[in-house]
């Protein structure tokens, strides 16, 4: 039994990944900024699966909150042996020159920002002990770069970077360090691309079956499962109707 952190564990792939890894038996600190649906994952995974559970309701957009938050582990709590940063989003769909500044600010404080703080906060104990993994939930945006995606795109570009950096630094320590990058998943994601228009969320889907967040976090969990002297550096995945961020077979 291990303690695994996931932030952005209230919807989609992070409640996935949640529920997941507590039908395995492990004990979870689960984040997030929405503290009436943490409160009741909580209580949920505990009944369904007698497993503790610890949430932490905060942004990880703040330094501040997320230093507090980690810092007030205590007891076995403190020690994390799988670090999950899922917490993400996108936010607009605008070419570069009609983008909205207060959009970008919020992809680039959740999707980089979040992860180095919540990194820097758990990565030194893990350091310590020479043992553990870390996750990052990237895109396959990553990778490309679509039509309007500009910013979005570059976050996840930078998680992919970052991945890679962490690889390095972690490598003298034994640390694990792998990036799952998923390509469409019918989640919450388009509804807050769209700000809340549940038409266009739902036409992004039109015509194809999108991955679920429950296989995303199949895929999760699977890198955690292997031996001591194997790691995931880096999976794509995406629907078998999913070619890439370009082709889809609708």
């Amino acid at each position: 039994m291990r303690t695994v952190l996931i932030t952005g564990a209230t919807a989609g792939i992070g409640r996935a990944i949640a529920e997941r890894f507590a039908r395995e038996g492990h004990k979870l600190i689960i984040t997030g900024r929405r503290a009436e649906r943490l409160n009741e994952l909580a209580q949920k995974l505990q009944a369904d699966y007698k497993v503790d559970i610890l949430p932490l309701h905060f942004d990880v957009r703040s330094k501040e909150e997320a230093q507090k938050a980690v810092g007030s582990l205590e007891g076995n709590w403190k020690q994390v042996d799988i670090l999950i940063n899922n917490a993400g989003l996108a936010v607009g769909l605008d070419p570069i020159q009609e983008g909205n500044i207060d959009d970008w600010e919020r992809m680039i404080d959740t999707n980089i920002k979040g992860l180095l703080y919540i990194s820097r906060a758990i990565a030194p104990q893990m350091v310590e002990r020479k043992s553990g993994h870390i996750i990052n939930v990237g895109s396959t945006a990553g990778r490309e770069t679509y039509p309007k995606g500009n910013v979005y795109c570059a976050t996840k570009h930078a998680v992919d970077s970052l991945s890679k950096a962490m690889r390095i630094d972690m490598l003298p320590y034994g640390i694990k360090v792998t990036q799952v990058r998923p390509g469409m998943v019918e989640t919450e994601f388009s509804l807050v691309r769209f700000k809340g228009d549940e038409q266009k969320a739902s036409d992004a889907y039109k015509g194809f079956k999108a991955l679920e967040a429950e296989d995303v976090a199949e895929v999760t969990y699977y890198c955690t499962t292997l031996p001591e002297h194997v790691n995931v550096n880096d999976i794509e995945v995406t629907a078998t109707a999913q070619a890439n961020s370009f082709f889809k077979n609708v």
